[in-house]
């Protein structure tokens, strides 16, 4: 069921300027995730190679090649939220969640993101997709429905 609908996504953007990066957004979007056969559905289609899908997918920050945990966390870490401590605040996560930036636990996903336009209310964070500013004062195990 997932290639027919990676091939039929993919079908949709092959004329179109940007196209791989296109249909691998939105097959991340719809699927949760671009496995390893959608990646070879996009390479075949778009006459790429398996290396330049892998490329794509593993530069982007917002595709993943595997599926996210039910809770996403996404931590700014551009110059704004540094300045009024994500580093330190990414650290606390990483130790009270059990995971480290860019993996994925039972539980959680941590991930970085690179501004979220709330530069100046940092450190601003993401939780599945929700905006949160001032993220170094949140109670974040309560946001998430578990102790921490």
């Amino acid at each position: 069921m997932a290639i027919e609908i990676a091939e039929t996504i993919a079908a949709r953007f092959v004329d179109r300027i940007g196209g791989p990066l296109q249909a691998l957004r939105e097959i991340n979007e719809r699927l949760g995730h671009v496995s390893a056969d959608s990646q070879q559905v996009v390479a075949k289609i778009f006459n790429l190679s398996g290396a330049d899908v892998r490329g794509i997918v593993s530069f982007y920050e917002d595709l993943r090649d595997q599926p996210a945990a039910l809770s996403h966390i996404r931590v700014c870490q551009a110059e704004a939220c540094q300045a009024v401590g994500s580093r330190a605040l990414t650290k606390r996560l990483a130790e009270q969640l059990e995971v480290e930036l860019h993996q994925t636990s039972a539980r959680v996903t941590l991930d970085p993101v690179y501004c979220l336009g709330l530069c100046a209310q940092g450190p601003a964070i993401t939780i599945n997709g929700k905006p949160y500013a001032r993220a170094d004062l949140l109670d974040i195990g309560a946001l998430l429905g578990q102790t921490p």
